[in-house]
């Protein structure tokens, strides 16, 4: 009876232990599934990609080939997620059927195509540092209606030059008032200006962030661009150039968007004129996580094959970045 007993106790023990084991080989395989999961699995990059309209202005302008309104239809087939406007290229069609009209259009275009509209590019406004106090209200009074469409069209923020003259001091003064003007008003739509460095002493990022830092207002801030940092031109020559890695690292705590220039490309896909490993470190060491913008300013390839090339590049550099 005593040995009954105890061969069904050694069996039952026996039992308990098997399964124990195999589910211990069932969790140890799942979790060496779930480890060669993470380490195949990409991380998603510090940034997300919006398009810069500029990128298309030759088939706009010159070829007539896309209508401005079909942007964000555009955008969306190459795999944007958001979209900036140039205010130029639209001149003709506020021209025929209006501003009212055309932001419906852009509206209604963005929502059918799922793309975020981010900013407007504003150029051809007049001088927002002009040493004209005339003229600076004047260009001031042009940029509002921008900012009443950026805010239909819930942009974050205006793109801005600060044109002027090259004298220093006297632009520091100018650009403080037009800027500081600009900013009260789109301050009351929740609207941020932000200047580009393009041209001119809004080039030399130590002097616009010095700008920025007078206006002191949460609503102002800057939009780095890789390129354009030429502060002056002689011909098509540079003459006086800032240093674009210095001057990016200066208006990274005041950026509230991101320009990735690019012009021509090496058959590595390499940029040949900016080294975007460089750009795109100092961009993430000053903890931005918002969009970066594709902006193909070249005339050696098409328009779309800049525009794909430079968002391979930005994608392929930060897999690489510490």
């Amino acid at each position: 009876m005593k040995s009954n007993l105890f061969k069904i106790i050694k069996s039952a023990l026996f039992l308990v232990l098997f399964l124990l084991f195999i589910i211990s080989c069932k969790n140890q395989e799942k979790k060496s599934e779930e480890v060669i999961s993470n380490t195949t699995e990409k991380k998603a990059p510090f940034f997300k990609l919006s398009l810069a309209q500029w990128s298309l202005h030759k088939a706009i302008n010159e070829g007539e080939t896309l209508d401005p309104v079909d942007f964000a239809q555009k955008a969306s087939s190459f795999g944007f997620e958001g979209i900036e406007y140039v205010s130029q290229l639209y001149k003709k069609k506020i021209e025929t059927i209006g501003m009212d009209s055309l932001l419906n259009i852009l509206n209604t275009n963005s929502k059918k195509y799922k793309v975020k509209n981010l900013l407007i590019m504003v150029d051809g406004e007049g001088d927002l540092a002009s040493v004209d106090e005339l003229k600076r209200d004047e260009a001031v009074e042009n940029h509002k209606k921008w900012v009443d469409a950026a805010a239909f069209l819930g942009c974050h923020s205006i793109r801005v030059n600060l044109s002027g003259t090259f004298d220093p001091e006297i632009w520091k003064v100018a650009a403080f008032d037009g800027l500081s003007k600009l900013a009260s008003y789109a301050a009351e739509q929740n609207i941020n200006v932000i200047v580009e460095n393009h041209g001119g002493l809004s080039s030399n990022a130590a002097m616009l962030v010095g700008v920025i830092q007078k206006v002191n207002t949460s609503n102002c801030g800057v939009l780095p661009d890789f390129g354009n940092f030429c502060i002056k031109k002689v011909g098509s020559e540079c003459v006086d150039d800032y240093d674009r890695y210095k001057g990016v690292e200066e208006m990274m705590p005041y950026a509230k968007a991101v320009s990735a220039k690019s012009y021509a490309f090496d058959k590595n896909g390499f940029e040949t004129t900016i080294d975007y490993a460089k750009m795109l470190q100092i961009v993430k060491n000053a903890g931005y996580t918002g969009f970066i913008g594709v902006e193909f300013e070249g005339s050696e390839i098409s328009e779309e094959e800049g525009i794909k090339l430079t968002k391979e590049l930005l994608l392929k550099v930060e897999e690489q970045l510490l």
